[in-house]
């Protein structure tokens, strides 16, 4: 075995070890271990140039596309079919929003700062309009919020994922033949959501008819990923969004027991979900996925330009003060919310993987401007985090309270059971 496999081999090992002792650093400080991840990954990339994206070759986007199947499928397992229908408006609301204000904004700065067209500009908005699955999901769960809350940032950040793909793809159509139609873009998109939806919730079921015989196997615990990763290539190939029907897989098999009396009415026994292994394997995979994937973020930032790294931190500011009203927008004040719900609400605006992707297909189709275009939106991914990660701490350690009493104060003020768990955290982390 030569050299560098050896190296390689022993710095995957370590990185499973230092994720797993940053797990504890962060319920100690609440320091998030994304941060750090990215700083191991800039370490290894940018810096000293140990590890390149193109060393990875396919097996980067390979990687994280594997990464966003398994936290949405995993996070979908998680959600309460009562909630989600309670929360799925909000989460809507959340997405849109979000994703038209990004346009209106960022257009402009991204065609003075940068010296873009006007469907270039647009096109970098797009790509940037969403949110985070891979980021969003494993960081809420650690987060003392409603259930509520943590379902709409789960969908806005799976939902957005699609719309960016989509819009971007419109885009750079309508940059190479001229053809941009907006009634077609939302036919896709409508069609895309729905659709994946009803394939994820089918699939989904038949798989929960399915494990009752698997579950008397041997070895069969991977047998749901594996399915998973089926159901996610077939939908693609289809053409419409495998990561929807990955999270509604998640969703059905999650709350199999909940649905409808008509579906098998007299023979519900046969209806079966995840057994308690199985959820502990699938949040053990999660967990090792979503370490490498930081590190593998950091490793793709590109800091060869720095008017672009300048460009995309600025970028990274104005989509932070958007979404202030972008909150306001969507979650209506009410006994549903808190002010501490609010700013982490806020506060979850990171850029991941369908960022990544939809930026870099301007510069696949040899369009001008293309290579500008991956830098900035790389930029804006690490920035986005990075802040992401600091709101965090800042949020969960009471350091950001007064300001969230200003920017928030439409919302429910924090209860008092509320202020003594993260005192109380506070304490114990202090101690």
């Amino acid at each position: 075995m030569d050299a560098t496999t050896t190296i390689a081999i022993v710095a995957i090992g370590l990185l499973v070890f230092i994720a797993h002792g940053l797990e504890d650093v962060f319920a100690r400080t609440r320091i998030p271990d994304v941060l750090i991840l990215l700083f191991i990954g800039l370490l290894l990339g940018p810096v000293t140039d140990l590890v390149t994206p193109e060393a990875l070759g396919k097996a980067g986007p390979v990687f994280t596309t594997l990464t966003l199947i398994v936290i949405l499928f995993e996070g979908g397992l998680g959600l309460d079919l009562k909630v989600l229908g309670k929360s799925l408006v909000g989460a809507t609301g959340l997405t849109i929003w979000s994703f038209v204000l990004t346009i209106a904004v960022i257009t402009p700065i991204a065609k003075v700062f940068l010296n873009f067209n006007w469907l270039q500009a647009c096109t970098l908005a797009a790509t940037i309009g969403g949110t985070s699955s891979a980021v969003v999901i494993p960081l809420i769960r650690r987060l003392t919020l409603g259930e509520k809350a943590k379902t709409i940032l789960t969908l806005e950040s799976a939902l957005s994922d699609v719309l960016v793909i989509v819009v971007t793809l419109a885009l750079v159509g309508a940059q190479v033949g001229g053809d941009f139609k907006v009634g077609k873009i939302f036919g896709e998109m409508f069609n895309t959501f729905l659709i994946a939806a009803v394939i994820g919730g089918l699939t989904g079921l038949f798989w929960s008819l399915t494990l009752r015989w698997l579950h008397g196997l041997k070895n069969s615990i991977f047998t749901t990923p594996a399915f998973v990763l089926v159901v996610y290539g077939l939908t693609e190939w289809l053409g419409f969004s495998g990561a929807i029907a990955a999270l509604m897989m998640g969703i059905t098999l999650g709350n199999i027991k909940e649905l409808p009396p008509y579906f098998l009415k007299n023979r519900r026994e046969l209806l079966t979900s995840p057994s308690e292994t199985e959820y502990a394997v699938f949040g053990e995979v999660a967990f090792l996925l979503k370490t490498f994937f930081f590190v593998y973020v950091g490793i793709s930032i590109q800091m060869s330009d720095p008017s672009l790294v300048a460009a995309g931190l600025l970028i990274t500011c104005g989509l932070f003060l958007l979404r202030i009203p972008v909150v306001h927008a969507s979650l209506i004040p009410s006994a549903s919310f808190s002010r501490f719900e609010a700013s982490i609400s806020g506060a979850m605006n990171p850029k991941g993987l369908a960022a990544a992707v939809a930026a870099s297909i301007p510069l696949q189709m040899g369009l001008d401007k293309g290579e500008d275009i991956k830098l900035v939106a790389f930029a804006v991914v690490f920035f986005t985090i990075l802040v992401v990660s600091l709101f965090v701490f800042l949020i969960e350690r009471g350091l950001f309270h007064a300001v969230g009493n200003v920017l928030y104060k439409r919302y429910r003020p924090d209860s008092v059971s509320d202020v003594n768990t993260h005192d109380t955290e506070s304490t114990q982390i202090d101690n």
